[in-house]
């Protein structure tokens, strides 16, 4: 075999195992990721349902002495928030490792919202605490906003990558 017949066995080889210059695993995991990203977003709008719920019903002049309403307004959307830390810091992870965004971005975004909520949380700041939920809502919304932009680039890379459609012209066409 000749040199070139193996460097051009080698490239088909490499574009059938990646996709947009990213091996296919690696596309999948990202992807995977995103699936993740989106169910944090679902508890977060839930988290905020829940909160804007039972915040209007413990509110209300027949349940203002209801223990458990002022629990669930209080406390459950910290805790819909709470389990979305995982999903985002392995998002994090991620987005670093396949160099998705600036290192520098996610490092402020998980950053503040860490030493945010552990500063409230050692110093029983529950007033601040809010601030740190925040802080983990927004870096969901980031990463997300992060995998689309990955996604629409892979689009535009296997657009480009198909031949051109029916619609161009051809050089050799009658205009």
């Amino acid at each position: 075999m000749t040199e070139q017949s193996l460097q051009g066995s080698s490239s088909t080889q490499i574009k059938s195992n990646s996709k947009g210059g990213f091996p296919l695993a690696a596309v999948e995991r990202i992807r995977g990721a995103q699936i993740l990203n989106r169910y944090a977003i679902y508890a977060i709008y839930v988290a905020i349902a829940a909160f804007i719920i039972f915040g209007t019903i413990a509110s209300l002049k027949a349940y203002r002495d209801s223990d458990m309403l002022y629990r669930l307004f209080y406390y459950l959307p910290y805790v819909l928030v709470g389990l979305t830390v995982p999903i985002t810091l392995y998002d994090a992870f991620i987005i670093l490792r396949y160099q998705l965004n600036q290192p520098s971005m996610v490092a402020i975004s998980i950053g503040l919202a860490l030493i945010i909520t552990v500063v409230s949380l050692l110093f029983s700041l529950s007033g601040w605490l809010w601030l740190g939920i925040a802080a983990w809502m927004g870096a969901a919304f980031l990463f997300s906003a992060n995998f689309k932009r990955f996604f629409k680039f892979m689009d535009e890379q296997a657009s480009s990558d198909t031949p051109a459609s029916s619609s161009t012209h051809s050089p050799n066409s009658a205009n």
